[in-house]
């Protein structure tokens, strides 16, 4: 199975990026008052792309035997992602006002910026990893 893991992994970096490219798309229809952000060609590709993600995710954690609630900075991504999702569906369709939709727009880029970092740092502080040392 860890021959699969550079594929995997290219995978997984592949739809995270098309994933936050859609929601950014679908976000800057948000801030334009666009009808087309509730469009079914942008929600069902962005649910088949979201689907992949975790399917890859899920492949890698059992390629790399590394899991979430047992290692920090996967615990970190999860929760990080659970956050970005709640404040993705507020800032899409939840939210009541056009400010409270903003607000959790600009939060869940915040958020999902900071996912990476701990993605890439393969630590729980993510890009604030050098100042615990």
């Amino acid at each position: 199975m860890a021959e699969y893991y550079l594929a995997l992994r290219h995978a997984h970096i592949g739809f995270v990026i098309l994933s936050i490219g859609l929601f950014v798309l679908r976000g800057g229809l948000m801030l334009v008052d666009s009808p087309q952000v509730q469009s079914v060609w942008l929600r069902y590709p962005s649910y088949a792309i979201d689907t992949l993600l975790l399917t890859a995710a899920l492949m890698l954690t059992s390629v790399v035997h590394q899991y979430p609630f047992g290692n920090g900075w996967l615990t970190m991504k999860v929760t990080l992602l659970v956050v970005y999702v709640v404040l993705g569906s507020v800032a899409l369709k939840r939210g009541r006002t056009r400010r409270i939709r903003i607000a959790a727009f600009a939060a869940a880029l915040l958020t999902v910026g900071f996912l990476v970092t701990v993605a890439r740092a393969h630590h729980p502080l993510g890009l604030f990893a050098g100042l615990a040392a």
